[in-house]
């Protein structure tokens, strides 16, 4: 049986989470908070900043969403086939993987670091994130007219649901990004992202940015 450590509201634990949901994986849930200190501890004593999600296989402790799916990918098989066989597909997955942690996900971040630190959004900080966000809002606009679209799931879709889902809320999708903002609303329908967003949703006011309800 597979342990995952992590949060319900946290990105990063949805990345992995949407993975086992659409292969329908067998694995058991620890959730991380004041309620449970075994399951912090066992967190922070495993990567080097104490960061979660952490899946647990056996002996073996995994952390990194990203590398929590490849493993998922090989040794967890189902449906959903996370990764491509060929190994350069793999290698372009694994780009846009990056995309959305690095340019969506992190740099949505650094407004929510902001608030946490000082209590509000100066509005130079907002402006750039903004700029940021939608120079790559409109970088993956046009490379989802090319993108070949899977049935289910991939490491693609793991990592763009929730960086989309939480940079929207910071800095809203223009209309002049009318795929990012279709495939936005295709990702939130799919099965295995509808079920974090709601079990999500009880911890929305822990967003400091203010929790949309459109979502």
């Amino acid at each position: 049986m597979l342990d995952l450590y992590g949060h319900p509201f946290s990105s990063y634990t949805w990345k992995a989470l949407i993975a086992l949901y659409a292969n329908a994986t067998p694995f058991t849930f620890r959730q991380v908070g004041p309620d449970h200190p075994e399951n912090s501890a066992r967190v922070q004593a495993a990567s080097p900043q104490g960061k979660f999600p952490l899946l647990v296989d056996g002996a073996l402790e995994l952390f990194e969403a990203s590398v929590i799916i490849e493993h998922l990918a090989r040794h967890h098989p189902g449906p959903a086939p996370l990764l491509p066989i060929d190994p350069d597909a793999a290698i372009a997955n694994r780009m846009i993987d990056r995309v959305f942690d690095n340019y969506v996900m992190n740099a949505m971040q650094e407004s929510v670091d902001e608030v946490l630190r000082e209590g509000t959004l100066g509005e130079s900080t907002r402006a750039r994130v903004a700029a940021r966000l939608h120079r790559s809002y409109r970088w993956i606009d046009g490379w989802l007219e090319g993108y070949a679209q899977p049935d289910g799931v991939s490491l693609i879709e793991c990592a763009a649901a929730p960086a989309l889902f939480y940079a929207d809320w910071v800095a809203p999708i223009p209309d002049d990004c009318a795929r990012l903002k279709a495939w936005r609303a295709h990702l939130l329908a799919l099965p295995p992202v509808s079920r974090c967003v709601e079990d999500a949703r009880p911890y929305r006011h822990y967003f400091p940015l203010g929790a949309p309800d459109r979502d």
